[in-house]
């Protein structure tokens, strides 16, 4: 089996204070971007931020931070319209004119820790419909059982193309909890055909991620995720948290993708036929 790795070095709520290794700037992303390319990621899950450290999604900072990936490494990039709890919905789809080969499509709305995530059906539905004309690839990222459901509805509607990509996030406070039991249930509701990787937020990233491994899934790794290697000790940037990824895949008897065959796989054009 060949493993897709999704690096995600930033994310829309650590700062800093947090991780002095957390990439903010686009120099800092792209750099974080390409090391994690070097270390066996083919994908980059891309949150964008201000000069405050801020999560926003404004167009100039996401063509510069687009620009200087691209400037580094092939690496596919899957912008996040996610973006931040505090960033309206309009403002974060608006992220797709940057035309991304990828990108999240956060299919409900949401309690998220002690905010809110804001996703109305409505908007979604227009927004799947612009990625699907745009021909930019949904990461389905599902937080509980009842996205999975939101997700079909709209394959059924015709605005998602096959094959389905899917995030299972666990571990979030006002989804599901970081269990293997949690992850198993999903994992049978997929639907045939359907690419997916497991998203485990914290404490139960490792341990998980190497559950979504041996199930078949594929796997995401970064400071996005988790801001420590092991207990009590920091992560000096996503590689080493890519590294172990890599590391778990290859103990399993896996492949590690390239990114020409993230595509074949994900269903995504060539740079020739773009």
């Amino acid at each position: 089996m060949n493993v897709l790795i999704t690096v995600a070095p930033t994310g829309p709520i650590a700062t800093k204070a947090d991780n002095p290794y957390l990439p903010t700037t686009p120099a800092e992303i792209a750099d974080a971007v390409e090391a994690g390319y070097r270390a066996g990621a083919a994908i980059a899950h891309i949150h964008l931020r201000d000069e405050h450290q801020r999560p926003t999604a404004d167009l100039a900072i996401g063509r510069t931070v687009m620009d200087a990936v691209a400037e580094r490494c092939p690496i596919l990039i899957q912008m996040s319209t996610g973006v931040g709890l505090n960033v309206p919905f309009e403002d974060r789809a608006r992220l797709i004119e940057l035309a991304p080969p990828m990108a999240t499509l956060n299919p409900c709305s949401m309690s998220f820790g002690s905010g809110q995530f804001l996703n109305p059906p409505e908007g979604v539905a227009r927004l799947a419909a612009e990625m699907r004309d745009s021909g930019i690839k949904p990461e389905l990222e599902i937080y509980d059982t009842g996205h999975l459901d939101a997700c079909l509805r709209l394959r059924d509607a015709g605005l998602l193309v096959e094959p389905l990509q899917f995030s299972i996030v666990l571990g979030v406070q006002g989804g599901m909890a970081a269990t293997a039991d949690n992850l198993l249930t999903m994992v049978r509701r997929l639907p045939d055909g359907a690419v997916w990787q497991v998203i485990a937020i914290g404490r139960a990233n490792r341990e998980l991620t190497a559950i979504g491994l041996a199930l078949g899934g594929n796997a995401r790794a970064g400071l996005e995720d988790t801001l420590y290697l092991g207990k009590g000790e920091l992560a000096q940037g996503s590689t080493p948290l890519v590294e172990r990824a890599v590391r778990l895949a290859r103990e399993l008897g896996h492949q590690i993708s390239t990114v020409d065959l993230a595509r074949q796989t994900l269903g995504l054009p060539t740079p020739a036929e773009i």
